[in-house]
C-alpha cells in the first residue's frame, strides 16, 4: 500500500466516499452515520491545494484518508510532521476485514508517513493522532530501542504517537 497525495480533494472524495458508501451499504450499513467523514468533508471542501490530504491505497481500493501536515512546532527545533483526521473505509469498521488487517492498514499508514518525513514532507519529528487509544497497541513494539530502528525517540499517550527520528546517515 502507498500514501499518495489527494491531487483533486473535492473529485477524489467523491469517488472515495462512492466507494466506501457502496461497502458499508453492502452489508446493510448507513453510510451517513459514520464518525469522522464530516471533518474530513470540510478539508476536501476548502480553497486551495495545501490541506495536506491523502490517501493509503493498493491501487484498487482506499483503505484510508488522512491529513498531513509540516509544521513549526514550538517543542521542536526542526520540522514535524502532523498526521490527523484519520478515517479508515467502513471494510475495517464493520468487521469485514480482521483485526490484523486493520492493524496492517494503520502500520501502512504510519510508515507512508514516516517515508514522506523521510521524502517530500521533511522532518525530523512526527506527531500522529490514531482513531482511539486501542489503536496503540499495533504500535507498542515500537517503543523498544534497537539499533536498526528509524527512530532517536518513540512515545505513545493515548491515540497520539510522538516520535523523533534518527538522522538519515544512521547517527542518534
Amino acid at each position: 500500500m502507498r500514501l499518495l497525495p489527494i491531487k483533486d480533494p473535492e473529485r477524489s472524495w467523491r469517488l472515495i466516499k462512492a466507494q466506501w458508501k457502496k461497502d458499508a451499504e453492502g452489508v446493510g450499513e448507513d453510510f451517513a452515520t459514520f464518525g469522522g467523514i464530516g471533518a474530513f468533508e470540510a478539508l476536501t471542501a476548502r480553497e486551495g491545494d495545501s490541506q495536506g490530504l491523502y490517501h493509503l491505497t493498493d491501487g484498487e481500493r482506499v483503505h484510508a484518508v488522512c491529513q498531513v501536515r509540516r509544521l513549526l512546532m514550538s517543542r521542536y527545533t526542526s520540522p514535524a510532521l502532523s498526521a490527523r483526521f484519520i478515517n479508515v473505509s467502513p471494510i475495517y469498521d464493520l468487521g469485514l476485514a480482521d483485526v490484523s488487517d486493520y492493524a496492517q492498514m494503520l502500520v501502512a499508514l504510519f510508515s507512508g508517513v514516516v517515508w514522506l518525513s523521510r521524502d517530500a514532507l521533511a522532518a525530523s519529528h512526527i506527531r500522529f493522532l490514531l482513531k482511539s487509544p486501542g489503536d496503540s497497541q499495533f504500535f507498542a513494539a515500537l517503543k523498544a530501542a534497537t539499533p536498526f530502528s528509524p527512530f532517536s525517540k518513540f512515545s505513545i499517550e493515548g491515540a497520539l504517537i510522538e516520535c523523533s527520528l534518527k538522522e538519515a546517515n544512521g547517527a542518534a
